[in-house]
């Protein structure tokens, strides 16, 4: 059981709100150079690697210095690109699954969520989740809110509500999307049974749990935002000139 850690930041061009989103600009660079960055100050990753199925930009990575898979076209998730990726690099135990439109995602957060794995061994998933701000709305179904028990493994992740505010008002938490794999689960995790729980919230995690599989929650107090429409790649550019970045 190898402790090495591979991070993989599977990155693709169409996006039905934002095309070609990975190749945006935050100042004078594109967003999969933010990510890669911010993923390479991680002080836990052995080696990073972008996977894409597109050139432009396999080609931007490999332009600035950073390690690219070319992957099939024909995946349907992300995750999928992650396993193949990982079949490429046998040497490593733990995976990690970072997004692409995920710039400012904070090095300290990464090594949380690959702290909790390396601790639990014998967990399959390990991820993250952060409060709810006063200015979120927990009934955004694309925020996905996450509860988790006491030994901080995840029991659900739901695009509502959840708990519910029945008696008195529930504390949120939104679940942040990215995952360290045990090598040899994420292998496997495409022939785990078909989810009824992932088909009607469209969460690919779901399967996990409903196959009995242990997501440990890595709770931070804060997170970036991630990219998932031109709008919010204003409030990146903004938030990233505040600090300094650009």
């Amino acid at each position: 059981m190898s402790d090495q850690i591979l991070g993989v930041i599977p990155a693709r061009y169409a996006s039905t709100r934002l095309p070609g989103k990975p190749l945006a600009l935050i100042g004078t660079k594109p967003m999969i150079q933010w990510t890669y960055h911010h993923a390479s100050l991680s002080k836990s990753i052995h080696r990073l690697v972008v996977a894409t199925d597109d050139k432009r930009i396999h080609d931007v990575v490999l332009g600035f210095g950073g390690e690219s898979v070319l992957t099939s076209p024909d995946h349907s998730t992300g995750t999928d690109r992650i396993i193949e990726v990982a079949e490429k690099f046998p040497n490593y135990g733990i995976i990690l699954n970072i997004q692409g439109d995920e710039p400012g995602m904070e090095p300290n957060l990464m090594d949380g969520v690959l702290d909790l794995k390396t601790k639990n061994r014998n967990w399959e998933m390990t991820t993250a989740a952060v409060p709810f701000t006063a200015s979120e709305d927990p009934k955004d179904p694309n925020k996905v809110k996450v509860v988790f028990d006491r030994t901080g493994r995840a029991n659900y992740f739901s695009r509502s509500p959840i708990p519910a505010s029945f008696k008195g008002e529930a504390t949120y938490h939104r679940h942040l999307g990215i995952y360290a794999y045990e090598r040899e689960f994420l292998m496997k995790y495409n022939h785990l049974p078909a989810s009824d729980w992932e088909t009607v919230e469209s969460l690919e995690q779901l399967r996990a749990l409903q196959n009995g599989s242990t997501i440990g929650v890595y709770l931070s107090d804060k997170a970036n935002l991630g990219v998932d429409s031109p709008a919010d790649l204003e409030v990146v550019i903004r938030d990233f000139k505040e600090k300094g970045l650009i």
